[in-house]
């Protein structure tokens, strides 16, 4: 199943996607006996635990009802963010390999290199990343899974850390790259910026992904793809990035963990940003510099 947070109406809410149509949760509970009803929210349908519910609705049956029900015309909506404040958001760096057969060694040298971002640098599809006037000149995009956490999870071992995914989502993780490099503990600094995560609006269920190794995710740059790489050459794995997070804090309905990226591109004023990963609308973000924090006498 897959699922969108919408603007219609000047509420931001979830539809199901199917066929180039979206049908609101409002107007499936118009119309489905379902008690309790099914929160309109992306953020509420997560704490309430109520997407297993929602899926298993939708593949019993309830998917193929969607055609006789009203849809929302495309040209009276706007893409949100699937939500606006998850309790965290985890990032890793440095997490894939041109080749698979490289994992292996690389996997057992040392554990995920992981960062944090708040949520005021989240934004939704088609807003602007803004480059941060004047504290950096070297600003960095790129593409990348992020994974939604469905279900509250504490020290879980890898074999079951899927079960706990909500589904997956399409990101862009932009970077102060010169920050970063002028040591590594200014890793989060350089990661905070507002504006620089971009949260895709849509949402995929884990079972409909049938095969996540050969899930590609591609960094596109002015319209032109830049990096592309495939989950199999993951170093750590989806599983092992839930498991080992779960060992260090509780993850909760709604956290967000980005799972690294194929690479990334600098970015400039005018320039074009894009996510692309099969299943899910491409996540698109302009890029604008941002005005002076102040102005010459």
């Amino acid at each position: 199943m897959k699922l969108a947070t919408i603007l219609y109406e000047g509420i931001e809410q979830v539809c199901i996607h199917r066929d180039n149509r979206y049908v609101r949760l409002h107007t499936i509970n118009q119309l489905e006996d379902t008690q309790p009803q099914w929160p309109i929210h992306m953020f509420e349908l997560l704490q309430e635990g109520r997407l297993d519910a929602l899926t298993g609705w939708y593949n019993e049956g309830g998917g193929d009802k969607l055609a006789q029900l009203e849809s929302v015309p495309s040209e009276a909506i706007a893409a949100a963010p699937l939500y606006r404040h998850p309790r965290k958001i985890w990032g890793i760096g440095m997490n894939y390999v041109k080749q698979a057969e490289e994992r292996e060694a690389l996997f057992a040298e040392a554990d995920p290199v992981s960062f944090m971002k708040p949520d005021t640098s989240l934004i939704g599809p088609n807003r602007a990343i803004e480059l941060p006037a004047q504290q950096t000149e070297h600003v960095t995009a790129e593409a990348e899974l992020a994974i939604i956490i469905g279900r509250t999870c504490k020290n879980i071992p890898e074999a079951e850390a899927l079960e706990y995914a909500a589904g997956f989502a399409v990101s862009v993780d932009v970077t102060a790259a010169d920050i970063h490099a002028k040591h590594q503990r200014f890793l989060t600094r350089a990661k905070s910026f507002d504006t620089f995560f971009g949260f895709g609006s849509e949402l995929i269920t884990r079972d409909e992904i049938k095969d996540l190794s050969q899930l590609a995710v591609e960094t596109w740059h002015n319209g032109e793809l830049a990096h592309r790489n495939v989950l199999a050459n993951m170093i750590y794995q989806p599983a092992h990035l839930i498991a080992f997070h779960s060992q260090v804090m509780t993850l909760l309905p709604g956290d967000v963990i980005l799972t690294g990226t194929p690479g990334a591109v600098v970015i400039r004023d005018g320039d074009v940003i894009e996510a692309r990963i099969p299943g899910f609308e491409p996540l698109v973000h302009p890029v604008k510099a941002s005005a002076p924090l102040f102005s010459p006498a």
